[in-house]
């Protein structure tokens, strides 16, 4: 079993291997396209026209169209990409984390501030089949 197989069972994780890379490689380089004044003005003035240029998937356009941050994530996006629509969009990291987490930017930011969120026990996988 390889590193990144040993967590791909356990909710939530998206482990940023090679296969995740390829799988979300057109949507972090539409991300990282938002670098540049000129792609932003094109992607405010039509964004669906404008994801066309990028050969992503369907689920995946439409991830970025309904700012849907969890999903960006599943489809292959890396935080540090995508966190560049957030920006885009005016957002901060913590309004960012809050909408990911289901709660307001006031609560995610006391959450972090009160050492973050507490773990979810899951019966992993693995560890079922050791019994």
């Amino acid at each position: 079993m390889s590193k990144t197989g040993s967590f791909s069972d356990i909710p939530g994780t998206y482990v940023m291997d090679s296969r995740h890379c390829r799988r979300g490689y057109h949507l972090n380089m539409f991300c990282m396209s938002l670098n540049k004044e000129d792609c932003r003005r094109r992607f405010r003035e039509d964004e669906t026209g404008y994801l066309e240029h990028f050969p992503m998937t369907t689920e995946q356009r439409q991830a970025v169209i309904g700012r849907d941050w969890l999903g960006l994530l599943r489809l292959g996006g890396n935080i540090y990409y995508t966190f560049k629509l957030a920006i885009f969009d005016g957002l901060s990291m913590q309004e960012v984390g809050g909408l990911m987490s289901g709660i307001s930017e006031a609560e995610f930011q006391q959450m972090m501030m009160a050492g973050g969120r507490q773990p979810i026990v899951t019966d992993r996988k693995e560890e079922r089949e050791d019994r």
